[in-house]
């Protein structure tokens, strides 16, 4: 029998109990819109370094090699030739461009602002998967403790039917007292059942919020939790906007937005100036057309007589050298003979495009309106939200105090009510009222207790400090 225990007490020693922080780490290395994220980040880094180097001169080289059929001109002997002609032609040319209303130096400083704003939206989505999970950790850490609560009223209850047992086998209590509490004891079973399906719910919750696969043997660590009271350092909605506006990462991306809204009209504007740009080619070629004597010939001489000489009357005689044939210049000497180069500047300036460029600089006009307003929403949002934020703790801590002065109350009701009950000077009916009115005032505590707890993260969240719940 101990062999057949070891392995499952080996097992449960070594399961992993899971953070706050535990939780939010694993949902940043597995959620899918981070991921996501994370590409576009990648992406708008791509965009910055090609801006970057779109700065640099172009160099490009091209090189063909062609079979011409039938008769055509040919472009170095510039004669026609009818039979088949292999040609090449190889070109290197370099260009850069010297002004065009700054449309290349307006991208690169976009492309640097959208990189920024981008890395902006991750600690955006990234917040806003923190207090998710800080929240769904909550529920269970209430659905935990509110289960305690059901079962220690459910033990209470137990005791009280064991005692009535006793009594109405000795005839000190009547029958219908033992079943009115043994209904109650069926009632509390059931509210226990309950409070362990909304702790399995809130767990699986949670595992589906950081992509976790679910495990029925999920545990979170129970931590000690920060107190419920007014925090020393507690600024007013004022003050913790006024922060906010300069330190939230959402607000930056849209400020950085409206930025890039504007280089885009800077963009469009530059994009209507003339342009100029210098540069230069350097090229050759080569053609099956081009001959030349064959230098490796060596002919005959023969004499040709041309006249005679007077008054001796001698023959004159010329040489003649028989003609060499023709080869074709080799590959090598044409691509030196056909060199051409050539520099030079090149000046453009757009007159009429079908009004492209002012529609263009229109358009950008309205994105960057629709940017400002944007922003302008983004912090009235924010506004808005710790506003509500700060009179939702305050009215969670009001409640706090209510439910705790109500337990308190509840609590001596309840041990009065239980001694009369004891001694016989109450009935069943009255002790099971009493008992559900303090279980339900313990509810209600808790449920302000962990209210309050996340209201004052989320206050916490928009002054720049990192989500605990932790004391």
């Amino acid at each position: 029998m101990f062999f057949l225990l070891f392995p499952v007490t080996t097992s449960l020693s070594a399961q992993k109990v899971w953070t706050l922080e535990d939780c939010i780490n694993y949902a940043f290395e597995n959620n899918l819109d981070i991921k996501k994220q994370v590409l576009n980040v990648e992406l708008n880094k791509a965009q910055k370094l090609q801006s970057t180097l779109g700065m640099l001169p172009s160099i490009n080289a091209n090189g063909t090699n062609i079979w011409n059929y039938g008769q055509t001109v040919d472009r170095y002997t510039n004669q026609f030739a009818s039979s088949t002609v292999r040609s090449n032609n190889f070109n290197l040319s370099a260009n850069m461009t010297l002004f065009n209303g700054l449309t290349l130096v307006n991208t690169y400083q976009q492309s640097k602002i959208n990189l920024l704003a981008s890395n902006y939206d991750m600690d955006v989505l990234k917040n806003n998967i923190s207090l998710t999970v800080a929240g769904y950790y909550l529920d269970i850490l209430f659905n935990m403790e509110l289960l305690d609560v059901a079962k220690e009223q459910q033990t209470i209850t137990t005791d009280q039917v064991n005692r009535i047992k006793k009594m109405v086998e000795a005839g000190s209590s009547a029958k219908g007292d033992l079943l009115n509490i043994e209904a109650q004891l069926s009632t509390e079973e059931l509210t226990v059942v309950d409070a362990e399906n909304r702790l399995s719910i809130s767990k699986l919750s949670l595992q589906q919020v950081i992509d976790l696969p679910v495990s029925k043997d999920f545990i979170v660590e129970k931590p000690l939790l920060k107190d419920v009271a007014v925090p020393k350092d507690v600024l007013t909605p004022e003050q913790i906007f006024d922060y906010a506006l300069i330190s939230r990462p959402e607000i930056k991306s849209a400020d950085l937005r409206v930025q890039s809204a504007e280089k885009s009209l800077a963009i469009a504007r530059g994009r209507v100036t003339p342009s100029l740009s210098f540069g230069g080619t350097w090229a050759t070629g080569y053609s099956s057309a081009i001959t030349q004597n064959d230098p490796n010939f060596v002919g005959d001489t023969t004499y040709i007589p041309v006249g005679y000489t007077f008054p001796s009357n001698e023959t004159v005689l010329i040489p003649q050298v028989s003609a060499a044939p023709q080869v074709v210049t080799t590959f090598g000497d044409q691509l030196k003979q056909n060199e051409n180069k050539s520099i030079g500047f090149n000046l453009s300036v757009p007159i009429f495009n079908g009004w492209q460029g002012r529609t263009a600089i229109t358009s950008a006009k309205i994105q960057k309106s629709q940017a400002e307003l944007d922003l302008e929403v983004m912090k009235r949002d924010l506004r808005k939200t710790i506003e509500q934020s700060y009179a939702d703790a305050v009215a969670a801590l009001k409640k706090y105090r209510a439910a705790g002065e109500k337990v308190t109350a509840q609590e001596e009701s309840f041990k009065y009510t239980q001694q009369k009950f004891d001694v016989g000077m109450l009935t069943s009916f009255d002790f099971n009222n009493a008992k559900k009115e303090l279980t339900k005032a313990q509810s209600e505590l808790l449920q302000a207790k962990y209210d309050f707890i996340f209201k004052t993260t989320i206050l916490d969240f928009y002054m720049g400090k990192p989500i605990s719940i932790n004391k």
